[in-house]
């Protein structure tokens, strides 16, 4: 990989959440309509950068809407990871409110806020999928999803 580019940089290198490397890319797709032809990826992908092993955060919006005049800016961060890449869990926690992800890699290490625009994946319409396009196997430990009650309450009697 190129030395010289920044984590965002590399997110958004080789198709994104859909490359297909060894050490990824494995995460979530939020926000995502039933055919997936609008979905935001949140994912991490292990990554040779400057002759180390690094671990990038990314969070790809190039696919958040069908849309074609919004922000879909992908962002990434490296995360600080210490030890072997094998045997190791991984924490991502994704808080989805309407229009807006926030993502905290390993324990908030990483926090990426982005703004979409669904225009399928909408209330009922927006599903979640875990996804592993890497060639190694990863598996989710534990996966826990809640559904929010709405904060709307009608002002009428």
């Amino acid at each position: 990989m190129g030395v010289n580019l920044t984590a965002q940089q590399l997110c958004g290198l080789n198709m994104g959440s859909a490359a297909r490397t060894a050490g990824g890319p494995f995460g979530l797709l939020v926000l995502a309509s039933k055919d997936l032809n609008e979905r935001t990826a949140v994912f991490f992908q292990i990554v040779r950068y400057r002759n180390e092993l690094k671990l990038l955060m990314c969070s790809d919006q190039s696919r958040s809407s069908l849309q074609t005049d919004n922000d879909k800016t992908t962002y990434g961060a490296f995360v600080n990871y210490m030890g072997s890449f094998k045997e190791k869990s991984l924490s991502l926690r994704v808080l989805v409110d309407h229009s807006i992800v926030e993502s905290f890699g390993e324990g908030g290490k990483v926090c990426i806020t982005a703004r979409v625009y669904p225009t399928l994946a909408i209330g009922k319409d927006a599903h979640l999928y875990v996804f592993n396009n890497g060639t190694s196997t990863v598996t989710a430990s534990k996966f826990t999803a809640w559904e929010m009650a709405s904060s709307y309450h009608s002002t009428q009697h």
